[in-house]
């Protein structure tokens, strides 16, 4: 089987949906599954050739999102030319990972070609559309949101939810597509060993200093303020503690701005982008407590990433954060309320013990999220898709 998978975002721009997407591909080859990929150009890759013949990338031209330096929007021109000469016969089915220009060219491609189309739906998109447009009322930018993704996903033979929670958003919008339950697992390579020591010494932090560690993108949805409330909590009985805030996105200057307001600018590091391969394991592997809050997560892979690396996780347990957070995952599950995160941080910066028995649980669960398992069931997906009548659109809308 030959799947064309089409997504408005991938490597170097780091984040769950390129992770979820290189994840799967290198666990799909192993199921017979072979892939091609369609994903934006970069700004560092203008001068490179427009496919990757060795990971089967194809980069398509791409400008710059207003207000978001870090992501790219396709040219649609462009992209319907790169797909339009792959031809109609080289692909059993489309999977698209993205609900932006990706989504409609895939649809399109999918029809021309009279093959079945499966979406993986990744962004809670009706929780954060508020937060890059401000003038939307939140009420109107959620009710325009559920049906934009009623739309969407109508245009498709099957989804994929990471999680429960996410296929039940996604039902009680009034979705009606069939809807399979999917995470997207860990690598083997995400339980080699980092070095935390290392981390510690490049980030000019003393081996023995209490560390808190936040990794992901640094966007407003991910509720990086409410994490440095409960940092601000936790020096008053911890004030050798310091916060590390590993990524980048559009929310790092106001969070700087209320690093200051705080006067926290000696106590918190803001680590920017890591190589995935090196020094990030060096940063889960460095923290005393892993610390997480986001409202939005339809998985929360970077949880899983963390437990791996045997790092103590308090976090909330939000949409699909709850169905990663379990009782066996070693993790303090505490409300979004303040003085109780800062409790629940305290209790383990102060409990060796308790770090090193939460450490060992969290490597234990985390290796029961084997990627390879989940391409498996991914391959079997793809097959039943396949397999069943579809009504082909012959109408082109998009």
């Amino acid at each position: 089987m030959r799947v064309l998978f089409v997504s408005d975002v991938y490597f170097p721009r780091v984040n769950g949906v390129s992770t979820s997407i290189r994840t799967f591909r290198h666990d799909l080859a192993s199921c017979g599954v072979a892939s091609c990929l369609v994903a934006p150009r970069y700004p560092q890759q203008d001068e490179a050739p427009a496919a990757d013949t060795a990971d089967a990338v194809v980069r398509v031209p791409a400008a710059g999102v207003p207000g978001d330096p870090e992501d790219r929007r396709m040219q649609w021109r462009a992209l319907t030319r790169t797909l339009d000469a792959m031809g109609g016969e080289q692909f059993d089915l489309v999977h698209i990972h993205t609900p932006f220009i990706a989504h409609y060219a895939g649809v399109r491609y999918a029809r021309r070609a009279n093959i079945p189309c499966v979406a993986t739906y990744h962004t809670f998109f009706a929780e954060y559309l508020h937060h890059y447009v401000p003038v939307l009322p939140r009420g109107i930018g959620r009710m325009l949101a559920r049906s934009f993704t009623r739309s969407q996903c109508a245009a498709v033979q099957a989804l994929i939810a990471p999680s429960a929670p996410m296929r039940d958003v996604l039902q009680a919008y009034g979705v009606t597509t069939p809807v399979h339950v999917l995470p997207t697992g860990l690598g083997a390579d995400r339980f080699r060993p980092g070095d935390g020591a290392a981390f510690r010494a490049r980030a000019g932090i003393e081996p023995g200093r209490p560390l808190l560690t936040y990794i992901g993108r640094v966007a407003h949805e991910k509720n990086i303020g409410f994490l440095l409330q409960v940092f601000a909590e936790v020096r008053n009985s911890a004030p050798q503690a310091m916060l590390v805030i590993a990524g980048e996105g559009p929310a790092r200057e106001p969070l700087r701005a209320q690093v200051a307001s705080l006067g926290l600018q000696q106590h918190v590091h803001f680590a920017g982008y890591l190589a995935r391969d090196s020094e990030l394991l060096d940063c889960y592997a460095a923290a005393d407590v892993f610390v997480f809050a986001s409202r939005t997560e339809t998985q929360g892979l970077v949880l899983l990433e963390a437990m791996a690396q045997g790092a103590a996780v308090v976090s909330t347990a939000e949409l699909g954060t709850r169905s990663v957070l379990l009782p066996a995952s070693g993790a303090l599950v505490v409300p979004e309320e303040r003085a109780a995160f800062a409790t629940a941080v305290l209790r383990v910066l102060g409990d060796p013990q308790l770090r090193a028995e939460m450490a060992q649980a969290a490597r234990s669960y985390a290796r029961s999220w084997s990627s390879a398992a989940m391409a498996q069931r991914l391959a079997q997906i793809y097959a039943e898709v396949r397999s069943a009548p579809f009504a082909a659109r012959a109408s082109l809308n998009y």
